[in-house]
């Protein structure tokens, strides 16, 4: 069960989001974002879609990157650009209020890897679908895709477990929105069709939430 809903909530007051993150994904996407941007190295350019308030953005700066991070709430691109300023690190970063489906502006084979946190899960299987084909073309060769995403369990049981935990979450997003919640489906599946290749997957807890791991082929 996503809480994508709760996630629009927070994100209508930044400075309470990345707590906020935390509880949502149950102490899940720290550990996760962290073991992601290991996999970054120094002096490469790195694309974060949806950096929001620069959690991942700010990891990969530490890692000796240069990052562009791209959100559409200007909000969170506040906070973010004070984490880094304060950071030191403001030199080698660049933040823009720009949309996942605004990827169309960004020229071919451009960066060494794209990363995102709890994106995919707030955009339509459309804009998914758009979003990863626009990552595998920005990409260069060798690139990586780094993504970090509440799931959608396979298993009936383990989905009926995962919605009896985040019932309460739920009652509260409807009662408040008067609408559902979402996770994202088959993220593997959907990245593989984008023509990456899977390098690593892994699951959390009641597979609710995922880290994946994918490279753009090399040209042969």
């Amino acid at each position: 069960m996503s809480t994508y809903i709760l996630m629009k909530l927070l994100e209508s007051a930044p400075s309470r989001y990345d707590r906020g993150i935390r509880w949502l994904s149950l102490g899940e996407s720290e550990a996760a974002y962290q073991r992601l941007t290991q996999r970054i190295i120094s002096d490469t350019l790195v694309l974060d879609i949806g950096t929001g308030t620069g959690s991942l953005t700010l990891r990969a700066l530490r890692r000796g990157a240069r990052v562009k991070g791209i959100d559409i709430n200007p909000g969170m691109l506040e906070i973010a650009r004070k984490k880094i300023d304060d950071s030191g690190l403001g030199q080698k970063a660049e933040l823009k209020e720009q949309g996942a489906v605004e990827l169309n502006e960004e020229p071919s084979d451009q960066y060494d890897a794209v990363m995102s946190g709890l994106c995919f899960s707030e955009l339509s299987k459309p804009e998914q679908a758009f979003t990863l084909k626009e990552c595998f073309r920005i990409l260069k060769p060798g690139g990586l895709l780094l993504l970090a995403d509440e799931s959608r369990p396979n298993s009936l049981g383990k989905r009926l477990i995962q919605g009896l935990i985040r019932i309460p979450l739920v009652i509260i997003t409807y009662l408040i929105t008067q609408t559902t919640t979402r996770a994202v489906n088959n993220l593997p599946e959907k990245v593989r069709q984008a023509g990456f290749q899977i390098q690593e997957v892994c699951y959390g807890r009641l597979e609710g939430f995922i880290e994946l791991v994918a490279i753009k082929p090399k040209v042969t």
